[in-house]
This record gives C-alpha cells, sequence and structure tokens, in this order.
C-alpha cells in the first residue's frame, strides 16, 4: 500500500518529489514544449512509470502495471493536465515546465508545489 501512495504522488505532478536535475530552462510556450517532446516518453524508472505526451493533446502510458491515460493544454505558460491512472484520477493541475540536458521537469501549483523530473528517452 505505501508504494501505490509513493507512486500515486509522483505520477499526480504529470501526471512528485524527484531531485531536481541542474541546468534546466524554463518553458514559457507550447511550441518549444512541443519540439523538446515530439517522439519522446517521459520515464522516472524507480516507479515505472513511462508516459507519452502527444502533440494532440494526449498524455498516455503505464505507472506501476496501470495504464495512464489524460489529456493536456497549454494555458499562460503553464502545462495543464487531467489523468487517470487505473482507476484512480489525478486531479486536474497547472504545471510550470523546465527541459535541459534529456530531462524535463514538472513543478505543481503553477510553479509553487512539488516537482518531478522525469528523464527524456
Amino acid at each position: 500500500m505505501k508504494m501505490k501512495t509513493m507512486t500515486m504522488a509522483a505520477i499526480a505532478l504529470t501526471l512528485g518529489g524527484a531531485a531536481h536535475a541542474q541546468g534546466l530552462q524554463r518553458v514559457s510556450d507550447q511550441a518549444t514544449f512541443e519540439a523538446a517532446l515530439a517522439g519522446k516518453q517521459l520515464r522516472l524508472g524507480l516507479f515505472g512509470v513511462a508516459l507519452t505526451v502527444g502533440t494532440d493533446g494526449t498524455i498516455t502510458g503505464r505507472a506501476t502495471g496501470s495504464d495512464v491515460t489524460g489529456t493536456w493544454s497549454w494555458q499562460d505558460g503553464f502545462f495543464c493536465r487531467e489523468m487517470m491512472w487505473g482507476d484512480t484520477e489525478i486531479p486536474y493541475d497547472c504545471q510550470s515546465v523546465e527541459i535541459g540536458g534529456g530531462q524535463v521537469r514538472f513543478v505543481a501549483e503553477r510553479g509553487a508545489g512539488d516537482d518531478a523530473t522525469f528523464n527524456l528517452r
């Protein structure tokens, strides 16, 4: 049960509290965000998270054996998403985004909350 709670917390950010990555730059426009993520998968190995953020506004993937689905949009310089992890709803949130060095970091609550850093593969 503890692992499920920890996994849900990590997924809820994009979907955490992962370590801060160095050399990341804030992304403030959708075109830059989409170009950086095009054809890439977001991975967070510790929790078995592998996600794709599609340019069509979809989020798909898996986390600890359960499907992750959702939608996203870009609003006022933030990545806003709603998702499901299996049967669990991940509440709507708008997040700041930083990208660099093969990583992307999402910071919840418009940049004021917890963060999760994913590797881009």
